[in-house]
């Protein structure tokens, strides 16, 4: 069944445009508030980053969760994978996360969590969406939900970021620069890397509830790496506004993006004879990722891009880690989410093992060119499957024998086109993706 309003990831849009309203929000958490309801008693975590819409709708979701009978908890500006993990350490039926990601603050959007700290079953998100399309009823007054808030959820979450690594981590004498986007991690991801003993330099962690991801964070990685060269620091670290993508700058300012972190924490686990399996990445995933790994003799698989497939594949194959290049990175050895805070970890202890420094780490993986642009499209027909952009993607396919892939996929989260094309040689690859963009560019006119 297709779904009205459920994306890839969660729900999400513009702040006041159809369904990022407050009366939608009310209506989704009564919908959400009676599915729960419906399997027994029921209590659901509330969490935010902290763009200003979030206090906003917040209230919208906890009075329609409490007009549906279930019980509410409030975390505040927490990072997604927080909520996945105090989902599962409360016991509670499911977890709410009101976050646009990467986003500016104008954009807004809802992620749910099941008690298991997963991503919603779609038996559930279509009960939800079918009861959206109900009319809204109120419990009698003695069964509405009570809300109450969790004042200790930035100390629970921060010991169990730390619990990622043994008892006897220190990062003594490593230097390193953090840029929270002015988002969901500003308070706790500090702490975690201050409490293991490493010099941190703060960057971007005055929310203001407009300036999250504002040419900060994982997504305009300038200032961090301006910011590592002039601290003289080991590396830097670059989460988005809701902490669940992390990208890295070494100390010549390089950037470090998620293929690369995969293969460094694969290699790590797969020398420590840990990996379970093999490393499961996307369609977006660069060549040189899988060519590194099969040199190592861990198996690659790729799954269509978006965090909850890769998850996907990782659960149907049982294995643990897997990843995008935006920097979804999942370590399903110590979370059942994406979470920054907790890859971040992981190389460092990596690191730390090889005695090595991020930018000697990076240089086992060598890369194809790849060139990605995003052409922006409002709605219509999918430019995807229009006949002249298939042909072209064929012509350009066969022209490149074999020594390279095209992929032309609709982004989840926004209206936009990535044209993605990645092969031996740089100069050809720009010139096949400019022109393939351009055509797009043309057939959205």
């Amino acid at each position: 069944m297709t779904k009205k309003y459920f994306g890839t990831d969660g729900i999400r849009g513009r702040v006041g445009e159809f369904p990022i309203t407050p009366d939608f929000m009310l209506k989704l958490g009564w919908a959400a508030g009676m599915a729960f309801r419906s399997m027994g008693a029921c209590r659901i975590l509330v969490g935010k980053d902290t763009r200003i819409s979030g206090y906003m709708f917040e209230s919208a979701l906890e009075a329609g969760l409490s007009a549906a009978g279930a019980d509410v908890m409030l975390l505040g500006p927490m990072p997604t994978p927080a909520i996945a993990y105090l989902t599962r350490t409360f016991h509670a039926e499911a977890g709410i996360v009101i976050s646009a990601s990467h986003n500016p603050h104008d954009d807004n959007g809802i992620k749910f969590f099941s008690g298991q700290g997963t991503k919603l079953p779609d038996e559930i998100e279509h009960m939800i969406e079918e009861l959206l399309d109900a009319p809204m009823t109120v419990v009698e007054s003695s069964k509405l939900g009570k809300v109450s808030r969790i004042n200790d959820a930035s100390g629970r979450y921060i010991e169990f970021c730390k619990s990622s690594v043994p008892t006897s981590t220190n990062f003594a004498g490593l230097k390193v620069v953090i840029d929270c986007a002015h988002g969901a991690t500003y308070k706790v991801a500090p702490s975690v890397f201050k409490e293991l003993g490493a010099e941190v330099t703060v960057l971007s962690a005055q929310p203001n509830g407009l300036n999250i991801n504002d040419n900060c964070g994982s997504t305009h990685m300038g200032q961090l790496q301006a910011a590592v060269l002039a601290e003289h620091a080991d590396l830097g670290i670059a989460f988005d506004g809701d902490g669940d993508r992390v990208l890295m700058v070494d100390h010549t300012g390089t950037i470090v993006d998620g293929d690369d972190l995969l293969f460094i924490i694969a290699r790590d686990l797969h020398e420590r004879n840990k990996l379970q399996g093999g490393v499961v990445g996307t369609l977006m995933s660069n060549l040189g990722l899988e060519l590194a790994l099969a040199d190592l003799g861990i198996p690659f698989v790729r799954a269509n891009v978006g965090d909850r497939y890769v998850i996907a594949e990782l659960l149907e194959r049982n294995w643990v880690v897997g990843g995008e290049n935006s920097g979804h990175v999942v370590c399903f050895q110590h979370t059942t989410t994406g979470d920054a805070i907790i890859a971040a970890l992981q190389v460092l202890l990596a690191l730390r093992r090889r005695e090595e420094s991020l930018a000697q780490a990076r240089q086992a993986l060598r890369k194809c060119p790849q060139v990605l642009l995003n052409v922006r499209f409002s709605g219509g027909e999918n430019p995807i499957e229009h006949p002249a952009i298939k042909e072209a993607c064929e012509r350009v396919t066969v022209a490149m024998a074999g020594r390279g892939r095209v992929l032309l996929r609709k982004s989840g989260t926004e209206p936009l086109v990535r044209v993605m094309v990645e092969g031996d040689d740089e100069t050809q690859v720009r010139g096949y993706a400019e022109e393939l963009a351009k055509l797009v560019t043309e057939v959205c006119a």
